[in-house]
């Protein structure tokens, strides 16, 4: 991993590469290289670290009339990110190169056999064994000897190939890892994800596993690894436009998404909820009634922020629909022995719908005869094809690594859930799908005249704990989750490290951390804890701790524990852990900045988590 760009047209390609591998920045990556053709020869550059170090390293060739190259951001897996281990790789000859995204997970039995056949290997990858596996089967023919090639290769991939004898030719293939096609008029491109393509094609199409395409100007042909029968598959066009992933004036990608957040929510739930009836339409579930009605219980599968969403998604499912809920990371779901059949349901949750564990989960539970709903952002993506049904969160693109407004998008698309699910089964009246659907519309207002003032105060407040090295965030009940993701959000972007807690679990054991050094977020809403919760911040006041309490407006008991609270307005307690998570995003934020950090590439951190 981390991300692919590639073109063949009529354009200067090399200007296209680097604009499309900034594009993919979002991605997380640790070093970079391009190579193009020019003169029957293939150029290859690459660079540790940021992708500046590449661009100064070409820049002076910029003008070069080459109109067919690849690039790639490597975020590092096998060997350490350094040029040696950058991409592209070449084979023996220099005559061919690969850019790869995947883990190939038998390298080692096919480097040995390399290696004994007299290639010779120059850097720690396993991707490099891709390349000299196709040059073992290549005679004149590219697109057969990657066919060859794959046919032996155990993992996951995304890669393009270039051969310096077809000097306008791009052979590239998926498994397990996203890659998507652009088409114009007289150029091709390949990409990790959509943003790269978008200053130049909004008409692409998305490559499903085993599939691979053979690229040249203005024409491509698709077949499969296995069979050389062209496929016919569709060209979608998207609907947002490069402009869209720019920052718009605001220092990072982070804070422009967090204050995208109340127009996400409004796109998530338009159309979807009809005012007048408290009617849920979600026409891509692709369930029939019956099939609703049938399920005897339901399986969250996510990770990471996404795991946090199918937190508080329990909450609402079990008591507004009454089915049981199980929520599982991914990564240990796909492992354990599930008890799954026809009865259950199945929802992956994923703001790209490529992340690997969720995906290898799903397709684990449909064997096993469950049906799948995906919660996804991304149209068009793996989960979103492989699933029976899907309810797209319409959040834009999220270039940001920490994940904002793609959860609180995918919170309303859940609750949206509840709702539907709730209305087919009869377990909630038209009453109150019309009051619960109307809050979720009036929230997104609600945090829209929030936003300034709140990113105001926290700025002012982060002044005594930015420094801190560790970090409590503490809720009870459905607000649990999103001290959860608070502290995951604070970790990912400052290094501090942070945990979150459910405030009843402290005494336990967490209380042994807390002194006058530790500072706590505590998110207190009044709600049906609120009593239970003020009792827990009492016994972290009691050991010193330094507290940071969020909670509702006119809450004065919150000032008399401490001097740092953040007010919010009144809102239906289900709705209160979508409008919590705004100030724990900023928290995260600005004391990310005041530190000094990259917030939006942090460090060992990617977007699309595409490898196991």
């Amino acid at each position: 991993m981390c991300g692919i760009v590639g073109y063949v047209g009529t354009r200067r390609v090399v200007p296209i590469l680097l604009e499309g591998l900034r594009r993919l920045e979002y991605r997380g990556y640790d070093s970079a290289g391009l190579v193009y053709q020019h003169e029957g020869k293939l150029v290859r550059y690459r660079a540790e670290g940021k992708l500046i170090n590449l661009e100064n390293t070409v820049d002076e060739n910029i003008g070069v009339a080459s109109s067919t190259g690849i690039g790639h951001t490597r975020w590092a897996t096998h060997g350490a990110p350094t040029e040696m281990n950058a991409h592209p790789h070449t084979d023996c000859t220099g005559e061919l190169v690969v850019v790869h995204n995947g883990i190939i997970e038998n390298y080692n039995t096919l480097k040995k056999d390399l290696l004994a056949r007299g290639h010779v290997f120059s850097s720690e990858t396993d991707t490099e064994v891709l390349a000299h596996l196709i040059e073992e089967h290549l005679d004149d023919d590219l697109e057969e000897a990657v066919r060859k090639a794959l046919t032996l290769v155990e993992g996951s991939y995304a890669l393009g190939v270039l051969w310096a004898k077809e000097p306008e030719m791009i052979v590239a293939a998926r498994n397990h890892s996203p890659l998507v096609m652009g088409v114009g008029e007289d150029a091709c491109y390949i990409a990790s994800d959509v943003p790269a393509l978008l200053p130049y094609t909004k008409d692409v199409i998305f490559l499903d596993d085993k599939e691979m395409t053979v690229l040249r100007k203005g024409e491509y042909t698709i077949t499969t690894v296995d069979d050389t029968t062209p496929l016919n598959k569709p060209v979608t066009t998207i609907e947002w436009n490069a402009a869209m992933a720019e920052k718009a004036g605001y220092r990072h990608f982070m804070l422009k998404e967090i204050f995208e957040q109340p127009q996400a929510i409004l796109n998530t739930v338009s159309g979807r909820i009809v005012p007048d009836t408290g009617m849920i339409e979600l026409p891509e579930i692709g369930l029939d009634d019956i099939a609703i009605k049938s399920i005897e219980r339901i399986a969250l599968v996510a990770c990471g922020t996404s795991w946090h969403a199918a937190l508080i998604a329990k909450y609402w499912i079990e008591k507004w629909v009454g089915i049981p809920v199980e929520v599982d990371i991914a990564s240990e779901f796909r492992y354990r022995s599930l008890l799954i059949n026809d009865k259950v349901l199945t929802i992956s949750i994923s703001q790209s719908g490529e992340t690997a564990d969720t995906l290898a989960g799903i397709r684990r539970a449909a064997q096993m005869g469950s049906k799948i709903l995906t919660i996804c952002n991304v149209v068009g993506s793996t989960m979103t094809r492989e699933a029976d049904g899907v309810i797209y969160t319409h959040a834009g693109p999220e270039i940001g690594v920490a994940s904002t407004k793609a959860f609180t998008s995918q919170l309303a698309a859940l609750f949206l859930l509840t709702l539907y699910l709730g209305q087919v089964r009869g377990t909630m009246d038209s009453e109150q799908r019309i009051v619960y659907g109307a809050a979720l519309i009036d929230l997104a207002k609600t945090i829209e005249e929030l936003l300034p003032r709140l990113q105001e105060e926290i700025a002012a407040l982060i002044e005594s704990f930015y420094d801190s090295r560790d970090f409590l965030f503490v809720a009870r009940g459905m607000n649990f989750p999103i001290a959860l993701e608070g502290a995951l959000k604070l970790k990912e972007i400052s290094y501090i490290h942070a945990e979150g807690y459910a405030a009843g679990e402290l005494k336990h054991g967490p209380i042994a951390l807390i002194d006058k050094d530790m500072p706590v977020m505590g998110l207190v809403p009044q709600d049906e804890v609120y009593q239970k919760s003020v009792s827990n911040l009492e016994e972290i006041k009691a050991r010193q701790g330094r507290l940071v309490l969020i909670g509702t407006a006119g809450d004065e008991h919150l000032s008399n524990l401490t001097e740092h609270v953040l007010y919010l307005p009144k809102v239906i307690d289900d709705l209160n852990p979508i409008l919590y998570t705004i100030p724990a995003q900023l928290l995260s934020y600005e004391i990310a900045n005041r530190r000094g950090c990259d917030v939006d590439q942090p460090r060992n951190l990617a977007k699309s988590v595409t490898v196991e």
